[in-house]
C-alpha cells in the first residue's frame, strides 16, 4: 500500500503543480498491522518455541562459519606443516559441525511445523466461529469459492509460509550474516569491496516484490472467481446436462484457467528478475576478490596468503548461495501478505443482528406474533415492505399467500430474526424480538422450508441433525410421523448422496418434516412444504402436518393454494403489501385476488 508523499513542490511560475509520485514500501502500514495481528493472536503464546528455534536457526548458520574456519586451517595443514594427524582431527571437526547441522535440519522444521500447525488451526477455529456469528446477508451476497478459498487455500499458504518458508529463510540469514561478519573479521579490504555489489541487490529484491505483490492481488482475486465458476458449474451440473451446455460451461472455465495462467506468467517474469541480478553481481564479486585477493597474496604488502583467500572465496559461495534463497523469500513474503490480508479481511464483517444487552431467554411462545408497521427491504433504498402489520394468533394456523416475489418467505426471515426492519418491530407475545436471545428466539421454531440441506448419510442421522443427542426410538418416532417409514425400510442406513441427490424433492422434504417432529418447537414456520409433493404425498404429508401443528401456532407460506383451506386466517400479499387477509370461504366470496388465484389453480388441476 502506497503511503502519501509528506510534501509537495511548487512548480515554477507560470506551470501546473506536479505531485511526486508516492513511494512503494516493502510492508505498507496495513502490512504490519496484518502482521501484528497474527503475531499477537496466533504466536505470542508460542515465544518460549519461537526463541528455542531462533536459537537452533543461529546454531545452523554458525555451522559454515565454523566449516570455513576448519577448511582454512586444513588448507594450511597442507601447504605447509604436511601432518596427517593434524588434517585427520580438521577432517573429523568438519564432519562433527555437518552431523550437527543435519540434526538441527530435522529438528527445526519440526518444530517450526508444530507452530505454525497450532497458529492454523486455531486461526481456522476462529474464522469458523466468526462466520457463524455473521448475518444471513452476508452468506447470500458471498461466494462459498470465496469462502473455502480463505478457509482452506490462504490460510494453509500463510502456515506454510509461517512453518517452513520462513524458517528456512531464517537459517539463510543467519548464514550470511555469521559467514559475513566473519568473512569481514577475516579480510575487511576484501569483504567491503565485494560489498559494493548490494545496492543492486537490493534495488532488485524491492522492485521484484512491489511487482509481485500487485500480481499476486490479481492472483487470489481470478482464483476466487475460478473457484465461484467451478462451484458454480458442479451444482447446476443437472441442469447444465438436460440444456446441453456443457460447451459453455467448458468456455466459461477455460476463460478463467487463462487468465489465472497469465498473471502467472507476469508474476514469473517479475520473479525471474532477481536471480539473474544476484548473479552478475556475485560475477562481480567473485571477480574482484580473485583479482584483488590473488594481488594481495602476491603482493609482500598485505598479510595474505593462498589458503586465506580460497576460503574466502568459499565464504562468497556459501553467501551467495542462501543469499539467492533470500531474495525468493521476499517474494514469497509479498505473496503471504496479500493471502493474510485476504484472510484477516473476513474479520472486517461484522454482524448487526447480535444480542441486546438486556435480551432476555424466557417470553411467550403461545402468545400472538405480531408485525407492527414493519418497513423492510434488502436495498435500503428498495423497500420490500412500507407500514406492514400483521397478527399471528397464538396456537392458531395462518397462512400467507400470494405472487411470487410478494415477500411471504421475507415474514418468516423476519420472524426468526434473520433480518431486522429499517422500521416498526416484530413482537413475541407483545415482547419485540430484538429483546430476546436469539438463540433463545430461533429455539422457539421448527421450519419446514423448501430449500432443505440434506447430508450425504442415513435418512435417520439426517433427521437427527437437529437434535443430535436425541435416542434412535425419537428419530424413528419422527420418521414414522412424517411417512418415511417406507423408505427408510427400503435404504436402511445407506448414504443419500452428495445434497441428497438420491432422494426425490418430496422424499427431502419429508425429511424436514420428520426433523420439526424431533424438534417440537411451539411455533411451527412451514415455507412452501408441500410444493415438491405429488397429489397423493401430499395428503399423506397433510395429514402429517397436522399432526405436527396439533397446539401450536402454524404459520404457512404457500403457492399451492389447496394446503391452505383450513387455515384459520389466510393473509395475501402482493408487491410486498397486505391486500386481504380472511378465512378461505370469505376470501373467496370477496372475489378479489385470493379468489382469482384460487380458481385459476382449480383450472390447472382439472386439465
Amino acid at each position: 500500500m502506497a503511503e502519501p508523499s509528506p510534501t509537495q513542490h511548487p512548480a515554477p511560475s507560470g506551470g501546473t503543480p506536479k505531485s511526486r509520485k508516492p513511494k512503494e514500501k516493502m510492508f505498507s502500514p496495513q502490512d504490519k498491522a496484518n502482521i501484528r495481528w497474527f503475531w499477537t493472536g496466533y504466536l505470542r503464546e508460542k515465544l518460549p518455541w519461537l526463541i528455542l528455534v531462533f536459537f537452533m536457526v543461529i546454531a545452523q548458520g554458525a555451522v559454515y562459519q565454523q566449516f570455513l574456519r576448519l577448511t582454512e586451517s586444513g588448507l594450511r595443514v597442507i601447504f605447509e606443516s604436511g601432518s596427517v594427524r593434524d588434517l585427520v582431527m580438521v577432517c573429523l571437526a568438519v564432519f562433527g559441525v555437518f552431523v550437527f547441522r543435519g540434526v538441527m535440519s530435522y529438528v527445526v522444521p519440526r518444530m517450526s511445523t508444530w507452530i505454525a500447525a497450532d497458529a492454523v488451526a486455531k486461526l481456522r477455529q476462529d474464522l469458523i466461529e466468526h462466520l457463524m456469528e455473521l448475518d444471513l446477508a452476508f452468506f447470500e451476497k458471498t461466494p462459498s469459492a470465496n469462502l473455502i478459498q480463505k478457509l482452506v487455500g490462504q490460510v494453509e499458504s500463510v502456515g506454510r509460509f509461517v512453518g517452513q518458508t520462513s524458517v528456512k529463510a531464517g537459517r539463510d540469514l543467519a548464514t550470511v550474516v555469521i559467514v559475513s561478519a566473519y568473512l569481514a573479521w577475516q579480510q575487511p579490504l576484501l569483504f567491503f569491496s565485494a560489498a559494493l555489489v548490494l545496492p543492486v541487490i537490493i534495488s532488485a529484491m524491492q522492485f521484484v516484490s512491489r511487482k509481485v505483490k500487485i500480481v499476486q492481488a490479481e492472483t487470489e482475486t481470478a482464483m476466487q472467481e475460478y473457484l465461484a465458476t467451478i462451484d458454480e458449474t458442479m451444482s447446476g451440473m443437472r441442469t447444465v446436462k438436460i440444456a446441453g451446455q456443457e460447451g459453455v460451461e467448458q468456455e466459461r472455465l477455460l476463460r478463467s484457467t487463462k487468465r489465472l495462467r497469465r498473471l502467472t506468467i507476469r508474476r514469473n517474469m517479475a520473479q525471474a528478475v532477481i536471480l539473474p541480478c544476484i548473479d552478475f553481481a556475485a560475477a562481480f564479486a567473485y571477480v574482484l576478490v580473485i583479482g584483488g585477493g590473488g594481488y594481495m597474496a602476491l603482493s609482500a604488502n598485505f598479510d595474505v596468503d593462498g589458503a586465506g583467500i580460497i576460503a574466502f572465496l568459499i565464504g562468497l559461495v556459501l553467501i551467495f548461495d542462501p543469499g539467492r534463497r533470500i531474495a525468493q523469500f521476499t517474494v514469497s513474503l509479498q505473496a503471504a501478505l496479500v493471502q493474510l490480508a485476504r484472510v484477516r479481511g473476513l474479520y472486517e464483517e461484522r454482524p448487526t443482528i447480535v444480542d441486546a444487552p438486556d435480551a432476555v431467554d424466557s417470553f411467550d411462545t403461545r402468545g400472538d406474533l405480531v408485525f407492527d408497521k414493519v418497513t423492510f427491504g434488502y436495498e435500503p433504498d428498495r423497500p420490500l415492505f412500507r407500514d406492514l402489520s400483521l397478527t399471528f394468533g397464538g396456537g392458531e394456523v395462518t397462512a400467507i399467500v400470494g405472487p411470487t416475489g410478494s415477500g411471504k418467505t421475507t415474514v418468516l426471515s423476519l420472524l426468526g430474526r434473520l433480518y431486522d426492519p429499517a422500521e416498526g418491530s416484530v413482537q413475541i407475545g407483545g415482547l419485540p424480538v430484538d429483546q430476546i436471545r436469539i438463540e433463545s428466539l430461533r429455539g422457539a421454531f421448527s421450519v419446514v422450508a423448501q430449500d432443505i440441506v440434506i447430508f450425504n448419510s442415513s435418512i435417520l442421522e439426517n433427521i437427527r441433525y437437529v437434535k443430535p443427542m436425541a435416542s434412535d426410538a425419537e428419530v424413528q418416532a419422527a420418521a414414522d410421523a412424517a411417512e418415511l417409514t417406507e423408505i427408510i425400510a427400503e435404504r436402511g442406513d445407506l448414504p443419500v448422496g452428495p445434497k441428497g441427490s438420491q432422494l426425490s424433492g418430496g422424499q427431502k422434504q419429508r425429511i424436514a418434516i420428520a426433523r420439526a417432529f424431533l424438534r417440537d418447537a411451539p411455533i411451527i414456520l412451514l415455507d412452501e412444504a408441500t410444493s415438491a409433493l405429488d397429489q397423493k404425498t401430499e395428503d399423506r404429508v397433510k395429514r402429517a402436518l397436522g399432526r405436527l401443528a396439533k397446539g401450536k401456532t402454524t404459520i404457512m407460506v404457500a403457492h399451492r393454494l389447496s394446503s391452505v383451506i383450513d387455515a384459520d386466517r389466510i393473509y395475501v400479499l402482493e408487491s410486498g403489501a397486505m391486500v386481504e387477509q380472511g378465512t378461505h370461504e370469505d376470501l373467496l366470496a370477496e372475489g378479489g385476488l385470493y379468489a382469482q388465484l384460487f380458481e385459476s389453480q382449480k383450472q390447472s388441476y382439472s386439465k
